[in-house]
């Protein structure tokens, strides 16, 4: 018990400190960590931005000339294969999302569901509150955005490239996108 007594302390055992709050190697490489996470982190946002627009843009072609015109490999990159499940209720989400091509209110997105999967909603107690923890999450990832609407209520939009907010609309959250 005495190990895990120093390792809560902060001792070594032999009464060094072990924190490392003072050491300067620490600090560099603390720093270091830092700076490559944050940079990881904008090239991610980067990332899942254009693989939002590759998918919007196939999911438009889908939607034109059809399902048929697509790979079952592609049907399930942008999550429009049915292999017999319900999708997961992210996914489901995603869909509504990319396909609408402007911004949804979380009851507009659980409508959506709605129509399309309603064994989706009946999972949870209170599906408006998980769709909005979805969005959220979504937001998170760097797949979806905040904007707020003339009557001041959220909603949110699938990222594709950077467009410009309609006057209607102010982008929120700019730290999702970078």
């Amino acid at each position: 018990m005495d190990v895990g007594r120093s390792v809560i302390s902060g001792s070594s055992g032999n009464g060094r400190s072990i924190s490392g709050a003072g050491d300067p190697h620490v600090q560099e490489v603390l720093r270091s960590a830092h700076e490559e996470l944050r940079t990881l982190l904008r090239q991610r946002a980067e990332i899942m931005k254009r693989i939002g627009t590759v998918k919007q843009t196939i999911v438009g072609l889908a939607n034109m000339f059809g399902d048929e015109v697509l790979s079952d490999e592609l049907l399930e990159l942008v999550d429009r294969k049915s292999n017999g499940r319900q999708p997961g209720f992210t996914k489901a989400c995603r869909m509504v999302l990319m396909e609408a091509g402007r911004p949804l209110g979380a009851r507009e997105v659980c409508e959506h569901i709605q129509e399309k999967v309603p064994p989706v909603l009946l999972r949870h107690k209170d599906p408006l509150a998980s769709v909005t923890t979805v969005l959220n999450r979504l937001v998170e990832y760097g797949e979806a955005r905040t904007v707020i609407r003339e009557n001041g209520r959220r909603a949110w939009q699938w990222v594709a490239e950077p467009a410009a907010a309609t006057p209607a609309m102010r982008t929120e959250g700019r730290a999702a996108e970078m």
